[in-house]
């Protein structure tokens, strides 16, 4: 009973968080033509890209506008800079729990500061459609969108210390849920057309599939088996359940972010540029353009291989294994172990990056078989988020659940 009220209170807990932060989005800040500023920006590439984390934030320019973008780019950042500051990388690795705290710390300080550059953007961008622009209106939305983003900043946090699952993952996961009605609604179905049903059954057929796909993706790893010096004297045979688990995508949904927002850069730059010759060469990468694909496939490998390079480390965990006194068999530790987990790593990205591609493709796919654009806003980037925080939840409960289960046992 004990178990099943703790387990409760948790859901309540985060319920109720996830439906304050949703609640923010619609406190819109005064001062703005807000339905003029929606109808023009509503076939913005960049505003619609970004509103797959806000939950339509960015449409409405409410309190919560900027939703946990600030906080995911601060964290986004904060890894790189691990990777190439010394002193950071001695906290995360040496200091323990101190040291993650003070990168936590940091973390939220960057965030601040990249709340503030981008509420002041916003503030820039939407002159246009503001009743009375001035320096008492800027100073008002940048305060109100600021202060937005940090009270989602701490409500994530929340959920990750006293709910279920992650605060961040959970609050896109619900942004991008919320968008789903809203193209289901704009989608009329004659239910007695033939032509229709065949597209519809076609189409749910295909996005099963590749929900199949992502959850592969999302799961699939590589079992590398290692043996203790321990092992070797006691036992002739390899214990299965030693191994190092490397899975196939190890960016997860982030390389597909990167490329995403990266293809956007073209559609901007056609519309301030006047040379010709320039609108010409981009033309090429723009959406509708014949390298549009390749340069696509070409970015999300190349951000599969980065992020990944950031993610896991070979030569850390060839070090860890030689401080265990543990060995892959058949590979000399140290520098030889290194090199052949690399040398795995690099090909597992590669098919990993490719099947990330085919994802990114098929609602594209979906869209020119059917010629039905009722899933065309749930893309890739939104499935492959929305399938690993399922699944990502789903684990945190069983082993929750499982944890408690040998607690009580053992009391």
């Amino acid at each position: 009973m004990k178990l099943n009220n703790t387990l409760t209170e948790k859901s309540i807990i985060t319920l109720l968080i996830l439906v304050l932060a949703r609640l923010g989005i619609f406190v819109p800040i005064p001062g703005i033509d807000h339905d003029t500023f929606y109808t023009s920006i509503g076939q913005n590439a960049l505003v619609n890209f970004l509103n797959i984390f806000s939950g339509g934030g960015l449409s409405t320019i409410g309190m919560f506008a900027l939703g946990i973008v600030p906080y995911i780019n601060a964290s986004i950042i904060i890894q790189l800079l691990i990777k190439i500051i010394p002193e950071l990388e001695s906290l995360q690795k040496e200091e323990g729990e101190s040291g993650r705290r003070k990168i936590t710390q940091i973390t939220r300080y960057l965030t601040l500061i990249w709340a503030l550059a981008q509420s002041i953007a916003i503030a820039f961008w939407i002159k246009p459609y503001v009743f009375n622009w001035d320096l008492s209106f800027i100073i008002d939305c940048v305060t109100t969108l600021t202060t937005g983003s940090m009270i989602i900043m701490w409500l994530s946090e929340l959920i990750t210390e006293y709910g279920i699952g992650n605060g961040a993952s959970l609050l896109i996961f619900q942004n991008i849920v919320s968008g789903i009605p809203k193209n289901i609604q704009n989608y009329s179905f004659n239910m007695f057309s033939f032509t229709q049903i065949a597209s519809i059954f076609t189409l749910f057929s295909l996005f099963l599939f590749m929900l199949l796909i992502t959850i592969l993706i999302q799961e699939g790893s590589k079992k590398i088996a290692i043996i203790s010096a321990k092992q070797l004297n006691k036992f002739k045979n390899i214990n299965s359940k030693s191994y190092i688990p490397l899975k196939m995508n190890q960016g997860g949904v982030m390389p597909i972010v990167f490329a995403s927002a990266a293809m956007t850069i073209p559609v901007y730059i056609l519309e301030i540029i006047g040379n010709q010759n320039i609108k010409f060469f981009l033309s090429l990468f723009s959406p509708n353009g014949p390298l549009y694909i390749v340069l696509y496939g070409i970015l999300i490998i190349i951000f599969s291989y980065f992020y990944t390079s950031l993610v896991l480390n070979p030569d850390d965990v060839a070090q860890n294994l030689k401080k265990m006194g543990a060995s892959i068999p058949g590979i000399r530790p140290g520098r030889s172990t290194s090199k052949y987990l690399k040398k795995i790593l690099d090909k597992l990205t590669l098919l990993g990056s490719i099947f990330l591609f085919f994802v990114a493709m098929i609602p594209s796919i979906i869209t020119k078989i059917t010629q039905i654009k009722i899933f065309q806003g749930l893309g890739a980037t939104s499935l492959l988020i929305l399938v690993g925080v399922a699944i990502d939840t789903a684990k945190q409960i069983q082993t929750y659940l499982i944890s408690e289960k040998y607690n009580s046992m053992i009391q």
